[in-house]
């Protein structure tokens, strides 16, 4: 068969190895940039939590220096420098964190900036009592407003650093989503070239064939036959390329169940069924089928993760489960988890025609559609699946 000529080829060879290069190669340098940024948003976070405990610590230290002005025994030449030169260490530490900060962590930077002001106001005020000889009326308002100004200063600083936080958190997550994407989609590219590449066997001669042996060369009607039959692998491959391509672009529901419709085609399944789970534990629930009716999709149980069935079994070790059809009385399958970066979020289980379970390129072709819907599925938790299960079949 041409087919096998081609796998056979060198140059063929070369070529689909240069296609999953590339893609790794791809994914890497993506990982690598999301790395990065993950590593400058940690150093980031770090130094504003730096500059946060720098001005808390400012403040502090100009409340306590202020409160020295009405201590018996103290100098007042001596603690009004020290009150000048912390209360301009904290602006210039909440002036550093307001040029950093995410637009969450703004608000309460200008709140504690503003507060750090209405300070430097109370600190002239309580001078002017020290120096037409007001003792009382300054402590008065050295304990009352001054005190209060930098414990609210204080609080405001704290409530940047908790929103700054929150915000560089929510950025990661989402960086970690998308990694997980972008690996999913070059395992399940890798997946398709290696199968590929599989050596695939001559089908055996018919019995034409075998009485036109004894000649050296075949017929000219035998070469005119082989020449106009179409290669089903071929077509096979181009359609798997083409479903791996439309994984891809899902964007609801019916896409997604139109797919596993087409999936079920390419492994010559009679019926395909998406099990869902967490990584933490927790049961199995059938969310989408292909084949099956709403009605058996509906009285289909929770399946608890320790069950002594393949679905089960393949949740809990992420490998492959291969059930093998018995003549005349049950159908061969293949169960395949669905991996994330979190940990096995469920299992695709397929309903195998003609005991092709065994199959290597079934079970290869179960796997990265798996893979596939680990790119899909692994974008939302589990527990917030909105997938109806009345109408979530094919």
């Amino acid at each position: 068969m041409v087919l096998c000529v081609a796998m056979r080829s060198a140059l063929f060879r070369v070529t689909i190895g240069a296609i999953a290069w590339v893609a790794l190669g791809a994914a890497a340098y993506i990982l690598f940039q999301s790395e990065q940024r993950v590593g400058e948003l940690t150093a980031s976070l770090q130094q504003f939590d730096l500059r946060a405990r720098q001005a808390t610590s400012a403040l502090g230290e100009a409340r306590v220096a202020q409160q020295a002005y009405v201590a018996a025994g103290q100098g007042i030449g001596f603690w009004m420098p020290k009150v000048t030169s912390n209360t301009e260490a904290a602006q210039a530490s909440i002036t550093a964190m307001h040029e950093a900060a995410g637009a969450a962590a703004q608000t309460p930077l200008q709140q504690a900036n503003a507060t750090v002001t209405e300070f430097s106001s109370i600190e002239k005020r309580v001078r002017e009592y020290l120096k037409s000889g007001q003792q009382l009326m300054a402590g008065d308002v050295i304990f009352t407003e001054g005190t209060d100004a930098a414990a609210t200063a204080s609080r405001q600083i704290e409530t940047s650093r908790h929103a700054e936080h929150q915000w560089v958190d929510a950025l990661v997550a989402t960086t970690r989503k998308q990694e997980a994407t972008v690996l999913a989609g070059a395992a399940g590219v890798a997946a398709l070239m290696v199968l590929l590449l599989v050596p695939i066997g001559r089908k055996p001669q018919t019995a034409e064939a075998a009485d036109a042996g004894t000649s050296l060369a075949p017929s000219a009607g035998t070469q005119h036959t082989l020449a106009a039959a179409p290669s089903t692998e071929a077509v096979t491959f181009k359609s798997i390329a083409a479903l791996a391509t439309e994984f891809g672009r899902v964007r609801d529901v019916d896409d997604l169940k139109r797919l596993l419709g087409r999936a079920a085609d390419a492994m010559d399944a009679s019926g395909l069924m998406v099990w869902v789970g967490t990584p933490a534990g927790g049961d199995l629930r059938a969310v989408l089928s292909h084949g099956y009716s709403a009605e058996v999709l509906a009285r289909i149980p929770p399946v608890p993760r320790t069950a002594d069935n393949a679905a089960a079994a393949a949740f809990r070790s992420a490998k492959l489960q291969i059930v093998v059809s018995r003549p005349g009385t049950s159908t061969g399958a293949v169960v395949a988890p669905i991996l994330s970066a979190d940990g096995c979020i469920g299992a695709l289980s397929a309903e195998i025609r003609h005991g092709a379970e065994t199959s290597e390129a079934v079970q290869a072709l179960a796997e990265i559609f798996a893979a596939h819907l680990a790119g899909v599925l692994g974008q939302t938790q589990p527990a917030d699946a909105s997938i109806d299960q009345k109408t979530a079949h094919a």
